[in-house]
């Protein structure tokens, strides 16, 4: 009889052991672990999405209405590709403006100009070594013609664009030193009329210059091309009068 009641006293004991939460603890564990990846790779694809950035898009440059003798010249040069490689800039004089344009003919933009106070098209005699307290009025030209520019140093060790060297003629940008001459008001008034104000050699607005032209110009240099002020377009550039036959061989 004790070794039954012994007997009984002992079997609840694995009972007990069966309903322990421990199977259901362990059952967390293996759902946790089946979970993880899935945060894992929800966390490496979320980091993973990227948003695409959408392609510039470059809208050409409107081109300015042109007086006909720098129109013809515009479609002189981009027909002939007389420029070769280089970038190149159209002055028309008397319009007192510049078109800027890159080695493929793409236009870049346009600005007015400060040009010598004298009308003419061709630099005096000796005049690249004269003074400046020298040069009369009448001396103080910007040559009309074609010319290689190139960047070089210029008096003070400023460097300019060079367009005639040995006449002293280069293109930088405007110089405030003598406020009576108001040059950059000049430069800012809608009329060609006030922009003859220089030596001979050719002002641009100083942020035109040092964003625009001076990056395009400083590698390897460019053509300038230069409109003249009394003689025929014809008479400066022969050339140009090809223009209807290489305008038609294009054509064809």
């Amino acid at each position: 009889m004790a070794s039954t009641l012994v007997a009984l006293a002992v079997l609840p004991a694995p009972l007990a052991a069966q309903s322990s939460p421990k199977p259901a603890a362990k059952v967390s564990k293996a759902a946790k672990s089946v979970a993880d990846p899935a945060r894992k790779t929800a966390k490496k694809t979320s980091g993973k999405v990227k948003t695409k950035t959408p392609p510039k898009v470059v809208v050409p440059l409107v081109e300015p209405v042109r007086s006909e003798a720098a129109q013809r010249m515009v479609a002189w040069v981009a027909t002939a590709h007389d420029n070769g490689a280089l970038p190149y800039i159209i002055i028309d004089k008397q319009a007192a403006s510049l078109s800027m344009f890159s080695a493929k003919g793409e236009f870049l933009g346009e600005t007015p100009v400060l040009l010598g106070i004298g009308i003419g098209d061709d630099s005096s005699p000796g005049v690249g070594a004269k003074e400046l307290s020298d040069i009369g009025p009448a001396e103080r030209t910007t040559p009309a013609g074609r010319f290689v520019a190139k960047f070089g140093l210029a008096f003070g060790r400023q460097r300019v664009l060079w367009v005639d060297y040995a006449n002293s003629v280069a293109l930088h940008a405007v110089i405030t030193t003598h406020k009576k001459e108001r040059r950059v008001e000049r430069l800012l008034s809608p009329s060609p009329e006030d922009n003859r104000i220089s030596f001979g050699c050719i002002n641009v607005g100083t942020s035109f210059y040092a964003k625009q032209l001076r990056p395009l110009f400083l590698k390897k240099g460019g053509v300038v091309y230069i409109l003249p002020d009394t003689k025929p377009l014809e008479e400066v550039f022969p050339s140009v009068r090809l223009l209807p036959y290489l305008t038609a061989a294009t054509a064809d």
